[in-house]
């Protein structure tokens, strides 16, 4: 049986520094001490904001061990390793549970998408797969798929399924959901402006875009949540949301890239189909940084 949860507050959705000649494993190193250093609870990487979508499978497998070497052992590392097509995602995510990360993210299967029934089943064989604990990662926005509240309450009892990133925005589905798993799957906001909202309903945390460039401000706003004062949480929730709402003004993780990069941390470089972020956007999303003085 695995230990739950795999963590409590703040996993970042990381970055992948890259430039043209492919990652950049210095500024890579800087992102995960710089993170560590912050304090921050969990790591995810290559996932949608790390483009795991764009990095081919040598990549793929050599930014998580790096990932796990870099940060040895001073913060989970959750490996992103879902596909919509099973036996790779179970080939990727048996490489990365041997190769030392602590828990794995898997997304919907998007464009040939599937049933509620196929969805049981793909996560079955996943799950039964792997050796480290996993993670159902539901953002229909992008994959063109919900996972639906009973089918929560059928993988909740698989032994190595331990939790849930709901990103689906329905705030009643997700009511459903805690409802009909209990203390059966951890549930993580997989939007920055939901934290409060799913902490409220006994949520363990967010896995969050807004952490790359705010990790502190971010754990903030859980540790008052927890401590009692959900009044103040609810405050920075809302002193937070625009700049979340820049970090989303143009496809995730173009604007957090061009945020992280004003920092310091690496090129404003993504690889195509994205592009670097439009002039217009930036300066909006810039002057809200300021605001909040990180940069």
């Amino acid at each position: 049986m695995i230990s739950k949860p795999v963590f409590k507050g703040v996993a970042t959705a990381l970055i992948t520094p890259m430039n043209a000649q492919g990652v950049d494993y210095d500024s890579f190193a800087k992102v995960l001490d710089w993170q560590v250093e912050q304090g921050i609870n969990a790591l995810v990487i290559a996932g949608t904001t790390g483009e795991g979508s764009t990095l081919d499978d040598a990549d793929h497998k050599a930014v998580v061990k790096f990932a796990v070497d870099r940060v040895a052992g001073r913060c989970p590392i959750i490996a992103a390793t879902g596909s919509n097509d099973t036996s790779y995602s179970i080939q990727l995510s048996k490489y990365c549970c041997d190769a030392g990360a602590d828990a794995l993210l898997l997304v919907t299967p998007y464009y040939n998408k599937s049933t509620q029934n196929g969805l049981v089943k793909m996560y079955s064989a996943i799950a039964d797969a792997a050796t480290k604990p996993v993670i159902l990662y539901n953002v229909p926005s992008r994959t063109g798929i919900n996972i639906e509240p009973e089918t929560y309450a059928k993988l909740a009892d698989h032994p190595n399924i331990a939790g849930i990133k709901e990103a689906n925005g329905n705030i009643s589905k997700i009511v459903k959901t805690a409802q009909l798993v209990g203390d059966k799957l951890d549930i993580y906001s997989g939007n920055d402006d939901q934290i409060v909202p799913i902490l409220s309903m006994g949520g363990k945390g967010v896995i969050s875009v807004l952490s790359n460039p705010a990790p502190k401000l971010t754990m903030e706003i859980c540790n008052k949540f927890w401590a009692g004062d959900v009044e103040g949480a609810a405050a920075l929730q809302c002193k937070m949301l625009p700049l979340i709402n820049a970090l989303f003004c143009e496809v995730n993780p173009i604007p957090v890239k061009a945020a992280m990069a004003a920092m310091g941390f690496c090129e404003n470089y993504v690889r195509m189909p994205l592009v670097p972020m439009e002039e217009a956007h930036w300066l909006k999303l810039k002057a809200l940084m300021q605001e909040q003085g990180l940069i």
